[in-house]
């Protein structure tokens, strides 16, 4: 049993005018996917989304895209995003997104990324090693002004994820203090020593020298922590244990790559691989096609498309489309492989935002569903799988891999 699982992140869009009313997938040229579509059987998936949400989120989505329910296993996006840049874990630590930004002195927002400050190795090396009431805070950079910290108590009961956002997310509004979201004891003792925290960073950050520098020069300050989307680690049962498979993983985005670590996925490192549109495309389809060698479950992210669509450009995700289809080619005589592709959740052009519309599906080498009609959105509304939850994906994945290994043994 061999698999391969492509994700096209933001993949399903809405019918725009400026493509003659046709989705981004739908206006594009897609010789392969459609052949691969023709060949294989479709339909649609419909994300997950909590009872709470308006519309899905990709850290979510992807739990139930693994066969994780995610009213079980999700632990908070602050967890995926620290592992994602390498930060190491222990039971019990509570994680955050963090974004260095600019306050004034009334702590109110003058720029949520600091003038997408880059270098900040300085600012996280006079923040490390910080203690507070038995907490340690660990900070990692991340890309640009983005960062990781971790929360870590010798006691793993002390601290709790049941805590608030400290970013407004709103340029003119003061930071948010960091309040308890249930009445326990954790909860009231975390939001107390992470304010705390927050302040003497701001006067670490206020006084160093990049900062007087970047001021001098007429540029912003990194002079605060904007913190959000805790996070509590616990273990979550590997997926090789759940499936009994050996899995791997090609991702460049940090959420991506730390949601496949935390499901004890390996990684496979692309050279030119990253969340944009300039993503080496090509290296990730063939070392994923190389892969299968070693591993009989890949996981290959694509992120553009999404970035694009939230961008409000629906002409450059189509192409960005074409382009990923031009790759496909080293998919299409894989002898022995179920290929699936799909994506995480949609991006609406127009809204600019991840939206609730289903996801296009094709699963191709186990069965020829007889279509000739391509892959789009429209076009597997009438496949044969249907819709139905991202939560079941898995389990069809397996059920068309077992059958495909029927076949081949024959």
């Amino acid at each position: 049993m061999k698999i391969i699982l492509v994700v096209i992140d933001g993949l399903g869009d809405e019918a725009i005018p400026g493509l003659g009313k046709r989705t981004p997938l739908e206006a594009a040229k897609t010789p392969n996917l459609d052949f691969l579509a023709n060949n294989g059987v479709c339909g649609q998936v419909k994300p997950f989304i909590f009872s709470w949400q308006k519309y899905p989120t990709s850290d979510t989505c992807h739990l139930a895209l693994f066969g994780y329910p995610p009213k079980k296993y999700y632990l908070g996006r602050g967890v995926y995003e620290t592992a994602g840049i390498g930060m190491e874990m222990k039971e019990g630590d509570v994680a955050f997104r963090v974004n260095f930004g600019t306050v004034n002195q009334k702590l109110k927002v003058v720029d949520r990324r600091a003038g997408r400050i880059e270098n900040t190795e300085s600012l996280i090396k006079a923040l490390a090693g910080l203690e507070l009431e038995g907490v340690r805070f660990l900070i990692k950079k991340s890309g640009g002004h983005r960062a990781g910290l971790i929360l870590r108590s010798k006691n793993r009961k002390l601290l709790s994820s049941k805590i608030s956002d400290g970013d407004p997310k709103e340029i003119g509004l003061r930071v948010k203090k960091i309040t308890s979201l249930d009445n326990s004891r954790g909860a009231r003792f975390t939001a107390n020593v992470l304010n705390k925290f927050l302040g003497k960073a701001h006067q670490i950050l206020k006084n160093q020298p990049l900062n007087k520098k970047r001021i001098k020069n007429g540029l912003l300050p990194a002079n605060y922590l904007l913190i959000r989307g805790p996070g509590k680690m616990r273990k979550t049962p590997p997926f090789s244990e759940r499936y009994h498979l050996k899995p791997a993983f090609i991702a460049a985005g940090g959420l991506y790559r730390g949601i496949a670590r935390i499901l004890g996925m390996t990684e496979i490192k692309v050279k030119g691989a990253n969340g944009l549109v300039s993503t080496n495309l090509k290296g990730k389809f063939w070392k994923a096609k190389k892969a299968v060698k070693q591993y009989n479950f890949i996981f290959l992210h694509i992120k553009a498309a999404d970035n694009l669509a939230e961008d409000g450009d629906f002409a450059a995700k189509k192409k960005f489309i074409e382009k990923i289809d031009k790759n496909l080619k080293e998919f299409k005589n894989i002898k022995g492989v179920l290929i699936v592709i799909t994506g995480d959740h949609s991006t609406c052009s127009l809204l600019k935002k991840h939206c609730n519309f289903p996801n296009p599906l094709l699963i191709y080498g186990a069965k020829n569903e007889g279509r000739k009609e391509g892959f789009s959105e429209k076009a597997c509304q009438r496949g044969k799988l249907g819709k139905f939850p991202q939560i079941e994906l898995m389990p069809k994945i397996l059920n068309y891999a077992r059958r495909m290994d029927s076949r081949n043994s024959k």
